[in-house]
């Protein structure tokens, strides 16, 4: 276990160190009264078991999961319109602080199952008592509806350890069209989404200085 926690320590860090900086580009955007393209930020380091399981699965060696898994650390960050996540790729695109090693495009080019996100890989620099050692990370960006869709079919999977009944396939198929399409649809009305929840900021900040 000891081991274990030392090769994890690393990758705790930088879940840590990314979320603070994921979410102080929400707080920059409302700084200055913009939209934020991040509505909020959350991350994990993969559980030991889960670690061990997918190792098997993809018949990756012990000695090797640093540089052949890709998410023992991963960040997710949630949009509020589709388009948000286009936003979101260009602020790490533009970042120095890593490197981006791949990324992978599920939303025009979405799996069979119905999944949508955008995933960028990044070579992150953590610095420990022995030095730098940069790791692996995966940053998950998507909408509010798919994550929710994204959640409930990670958690049938687990029941169904990847072997879905046809009826469950098909309806969990029918509910990420469906949830697309429910994006789709904010989309057309953003602009009184967002002056909406401007009106909304306006009015409590209002409030608030009126207790003072």
């Amino acid at each position: 276990m000891k081991h274990w926690e030392q090769f994890l320590e690393p990758y705790n860090h930088a879940v840590e160190e990314l979320k603070v900086k994921l979410k102080g580009i929400r707080s920059q955007y409302e700084l200055h009264s913009d939209h934020s393209p991040i509505e909020f930020v959350t991350g994990r380091v993969k559980p030991i078991a889960s670690i061990l399981d997918k190792a098997h699965q993809k018949g990756i060696s012990l000695d090797k999961l640093d540089s052949e898994m890709q998410d023992i650390a991963g960040l997710r960050i949630m949009c509020q319109f589709v388009d948000d996540i286009k936003t979101v790729v260009e602020l790490l695109r533009i970042r120095n602080d890593f490197e981006i090693v791949e990324e992978r495009d599920y939303i025009s080019h979405k799996k069979a199952s119905g999944y949508r996100s955008y995933h960028v890989v990044i070579r992150y620099p953590v610095q420990t008592i022995r030095g730098e050692r940069k790791i692996l990370a995966e940053i998950q960006i998507r909408t509010l509806a798919m994550n929710f869709w994204a959640t409930v079919e990670h958690s049938l999977n687990y029941k169904y350890k990847g072997l879905f009944p046809e009826d469950i396939k098909t309806r969990l198929q029918r509910a990420a069209e469906a949830a697309f399409r429910l994006d789709e649809e904010m989309s057309t009305i953003r602009g009184e989404i967002q002056d909406a929840q401007a009106f909304f900021t306006r009015k409590k900040e209002m409030q608030q200085d009126g207790k003072k």
